[in-house]
């Protein structure tokens, strides 16, 4: 079984792509709901998360992920500590379930969606990467007012482009990016 990462810009339709695939017989694992299940104060690594940002982030009894953003987008030392303790843990995670679907004949290929997949260099922990970009002004419509300040800590999405095995651009609408995935699902397969 193929050993797929989905990366791209935001807002791109990373998402979609990858539920385009899951049609397709894909096994789908998203990096961001890794990290927010990992990002609870009774895991060890919510436990590290919250020794190094403090116990303010948690909030009820779950860590407030707007307050680590406050605090880390506004402290580069801290940010790259956070991601030096979350990459780890997804590539630990994306590789556990792997391992338990790779024989698993009901599914064709396996697939990541990792936002910060060259970020956190785990493109050498896959077989293909698609990148999946779209125009900027085109992302932002999509998003919502914290766009900027997201989209500034991401590689460049032509920078991804380059890098990547596959590159679907998503200007269109579903019809289109449904196309530019028909075209290459025989490749990935």
């Amino acid at each position: 079984m193929r050993k797929i990462a989905i990366t791209g810009n935001l807002a791109a339709g990373k998402s979609t792509v990858g539920r385009i695939l899951q049609e397709y017989g894909a096994y789908i694992v998203d990096a961001d709901e890794i990290v927010h299940s990992l990002l609870s104060p009774t895991t060890a690594t919510g436990e590290k998360v919250i020794e190094l940002l403090g116990s303010e982030i948690v909030v009820g009894n779950q860590i407030d992920r707007k307050k680590i953003s406050e605090i880390v987008f506004s402290d580069f030392k801290k940010l790259k500590s956070l991601e030096n303790i979350l990459h780890p843990a997804v590539k630990q995670e994306i590789d556990r379930r792997f391992n338990h679907v790779k024989n698993n004949p009901s599914y064709k290929i396996f697939v990541a969606e990792v936002p910060l997949l060259y970020e956190a260099g785990m493109e050498k922990d896959f077989d293909l990467v698609i990148a999946v970009i779209a125009d900027k002004e085109i992302a932002r419509k999509r998003f919502d007012d914290r766009f900027e300040e997201r989209h500034a800590r991401q590689h460049l999405p032509a920078r991804k482009a380059a890098q990547a095995d596959f590159v679907i651009t998503n200007n269109g609408d579903l019809n289109m990016l449904r196309s530019s995935i028909d075209a290459i699902i025989d490749r990935l397969i």
